[in-house]
Protein backbone atom coordinates (compact mmCIF):
# COMPACT_ATOMS: atom_id res chain seq x y z
CA UNK A 1 0.00 0.00 0.00
CA UNK A 2 2.64 2.54 1.02
CA UNK A 3 5.60 3.79 -0.92
CA UNK A 4 9.23 2.82 -0.52
CA UNK A 5 9.63 4.56 2.84
CA UNK A 6 6.08 5.00 4.10
CA UNK A 7 3.71 2.44 5.58
CA UNK A 8 0.52 4.24 4.53
CA UNK A 9 -0.37 6.33 1.50
CA UNK A 10 -2.77 9.10 2.53
CA UNK A 11 -5.34 10.72 0.23
CA UNK A 12 -7.90 13.46 0.78
CA UNK A 13 -11.09 12.32 2.57
CA UNK A 14 -9.43 9.22 4.07
CA UNK A 15 -10.44 8.39 7.64
CA UNK A 16 -7.37 7.75 9.80
CA UNK A 17 -7.67 5.87 13.09
CA UNK A 18 -4.99 6.91 15.57
CA UNK A 19 -3.55 4.74 18.34
CA UNK A 20 -4.46 7.24 21.08
CA UNK A 21 -7.80 9.00 21.55
CA UNK A 22 -8.30 12.73 21.19
CA UNK A 23 -9.48 14.50 24.39
CA UNK A 24 -13.01 14.67 22.90
CA UNK A 25 -13.10 10.84 22.90
CA UNK A 26 -12.81 10.23 19.15
CA UNK A 27 -9.84 8.38 17.64
CA UNK A 28 -10.74 8.97 13.98
CA UNK A 29 -9.50 11.87 11.87
CA UNK A 30 -10.41 12.95 8.33
CA UNK A 31 -7.56 13.87 5.95
CA UNK A 32 -8.12 17.36 4.52
CA UNK A 33 -4.80 18.03 2.76
CA UNK A 34 -1.77 15.94 1.85
CA UNK A 35 1.74 17.24 1.25
CA UNK A 36 4.92 17.30 3.27
CA UNK A 37 2.57 17.97 6.17
CA UNK A 38 -0.88 16.42 6.46
CA UNK A 39 -3.88 18.42 7.65
CA UNK A 40 -6.40 16.43 9.70
CA UNK A 41 -9.85 17.14 11.15
CA UNK A 42 -11.17 15.29 14.21
CA UNK A 43 -14.44 13.50 13.35
CA UNK A 44 -15.74 14.09 16.88
CA UNK A 45 -15.18 17.79 17.62
CA UNK A 46 -14.09 19.08 14.14
CA UNK A 47 -10.78 20.46 15.48
CA UNK A 48 -8.14 20.76 12.75
CA UNK A 49 -4.42 20.17 13.10
CA UNK A 50 -1.43 19.84 10.83
CA UNK A 51 1.31 17.27 11.44
CA UNK A 52 4.33 16.04 9.54
CA UNK A 53 4.04 12.70 7.75
CA UNK A 54 6.51 10.83 9.99
CA UNK A 55 4.59 11.69 13.17
CA UNK A 56 1.28 10.62 11.62
CA UNK A 57 2.83 7.36 10.37
CA UNK A 58 3.84 6.46 13.93
CA UNK A 59 0.42 7.36 15.38
CA UNK A 60 -1.75 5.67 12.72
CA UNK A 61 -3.24 2.25 13.33
CA UNK A 62 -5.67 2.08 10.38
CA UNK A 63 -6.62 3.99 7.23
CA UNK A 64 -10.13 3.72 5.76
CA UNK A 65 -10.65 4.77 2.14
CA UNK A 66 -14.21 4.26 0.99
CA UNK A 67 -14.91 0.53 1.49
CA UNK A 68 -11.22 -0.40 1.82
CA UNK A 69 -9.46 -0.66 5.17
CA UNK A 70 -5.66 -0.69 5.44
CA UNK A 71 -4.33 -1.94 8.79
CA UNK A 72 -0.86 -1.59 10.24
CA UNK A 73 0.93 -4.89 9.74
CA UNK A 74 2.32 -6.44 12.93
CA UNK A 75 6.12 -6.42 13.00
Amino acid sequence: MGGKFFLFQYENDDIVKMRKKHPCGSCEWKVLRVGSKIKLECTGCKRQMEMDRVTIEKATSRVKRGDQIFDRKPS
